[in-house]
């Protein structure tokens, strides 16, 4: 078998690097809306729609009839939010993430870091013994 120089230092920098790619947290970056643009752009039934279509939703429906409200106790809630309220509860319905998890995310890269070191471990004819 032909030796590589510096296979050791290589193999183990590869494993760091995929280490580190893996347990970074996924960041999503977007533009916040200025003020002064988010206040000119304000369009109420357009905003209204959104929000009915998250209220609508089971999960969101089931829940807000558990905290005991009822269909038209939202909606009179609703009608007595002002222009820039209703748009500013639009723009964070938008930011939401209503069940999503990032953990099989952070599995899959540990098991292909795993599977890395193993592939690692049989090209350079090393031997992994576990004893009790």
């Amino acid at each position: 078998m032909m030796r590589i120089p510096f296979m050791r230092e290589v193999a183990w920098y590869l494993v760091f690097a995929m280490f580190i790619i893996g347990i970074a947290p996924k960041v999503e970056a977007g533009l916040a809306p200025s003020e002064a643009i988010a206040l000119s752009n304000v369009d109420r039934a357009a905003d209204l729609e959104r929000i009915q279509k998250v209220i609508e939703t089971k999960m969101i429906r089931e829940r807000l009839e558990k905290l005991g409200f009822t269909h038209d106790e939202i909606n009179n809630r609703l009608s007595q939010f002002s222009d820039q309220q209703i748009h500013q509860l639009a723009l964070q319905l938008d930011d939401l993430k209503v069940g999503k998890d990032d953990g099989l995310g952070i599995i899959i890269a540990l098991l292909v870091i795993a599977i890395l070191v193993v592939i690692l471990l049989q090209l350079t004819g090393h031997r992994v013994v576990v004893t009790k």
